[in-house]
């Protein structure tokens, strides 16, 4: 039956059954490859997810729980023993692992999109400084972490999560920063400020009110990449976070004394934050392409 009030469908307009029939037919001539290649890629996501999974089920366990199967209860125990900082200093770790993800995130969304902008044109010595900070990527970070707390112990200062800990993870997430700003600037069409100047902005005006609305989603990622890696990051921030420990780091010293199903709690919360922040992102993202399109701004990333 058709929709009172809805136009009546002509010859030549699909109706939902000839849509699905059609697509159906596609599924049908779909190549034995096609199949070959869905189930290897639902055994690596298989592989990649089933410890996680396995994690996540064990840190919901009784108060005799242990750290394998089969399950002893069902509760959130584990959970309040983290809260109540019986198993180690999670509360004090989220709070300097945080803030530095956060200072990260700015730092590196910062200097990425200065770099983009400034790489637009081809000045002398461009080639060389890009490689200088892509070299980066090259170098192991559990080495480049030691490099830098040998430094700061040779000029006799302190290591601590903001200051030392800041520059090791800087070196990792500013060479990702600047490969992404550069992909996006290289989808950026320079005519937009083209338009801008002519009809009268200033170069501050174009940035603020054209340039930068445009790249937003690009600038989204940037910081998406930014936080992630800051907030996982492990072998650069081994050596130079001093005394205080960030989240990484109290999961790993836990593994080392810790035998309960605590561990897998506080997996499990570590986990669910990074989830939060990349569906946020995501989320982001999609709105803001939602409102282009709707406004038939689609086309403005090209």
């Amino acid at each position: 039956m058709s929709t009172p009030g809805a136009p009546a469908p002509t010859p030549d307009t699909p109706t939902r059954a000839m849509l699905r029939a059609a697509r159906r037919a596609d599924a049908d001539r779909r190549p034995w490859t096609f199949y070959a290649l869905a189930a290897v890629f639902s055994a690596y996501a298989l592989f990649l997810y089933s410890p996680m999974l396995c994690m996540y089920v064990l840190s919901f366990q009784g108060p005799q729980g242990a750290l394998s199967f089969p399950m002893r209860g069902v509760s959130l125990y584990w959970f309040h023993q983290l809260w109540e900082g019986s198993t180690g200093d999670i509360a004090g770790a989220v709070q300097r692992s945080i803030p530095l993800a956060l200072i990260v995130t700015i730092v590196t969304v910062v200097f990425s999109v200065a770099a983009g902008l400034g790489f637009r044109k081809q000045v002398k010595g461009s080639s060389a400084i890009f490689y200088a900070v892509i070299i980066a990527l090259t170098a192991p970070g559990y080495i480049l972490g030691i490099g830098i707390g040998l430094m700061f112990n040779l000029f006799g200062w302190p290591t601590n999560w903001y200051s030392s800990a800041l520059g090791s993870q800087l070196s990792w997430t500013l060479p990702f920063g600047v490969l992404i700003t550069f992909a996006v600037f290289g989808r950026f069409n320079p005519a937009y400020e083209e338009a801008a100047r002519d009809l009268g902005a200033t170069p501050a005006q174009t940035l603020r009110m054209v340039v930068l609305p445009i790249l937003l989603p690009g600038i989204i990622a940037i910081a998406l990449f930014g936080f992630t890696l800051s907030y996982d990051e492990f072998a650069r921030t081994l050596q130079t976070t001093g005394p205080s420990n960030t989240v990484p780091i109290e999961i790993w010293s836990m593994t080392q004394n810790v035998t309960s199903p605590s561990i897998y709690a506080l997996g499990t919360v570590t986990t669910g934050i990074s989830f939060l922040i990349i569906g946020l992102a995501l989320g982001a993202i999609a709105l803001i392409q939602h409102r282009r399109n709707a406004g038939g701004g689609g086309h403005h990333g090209h």
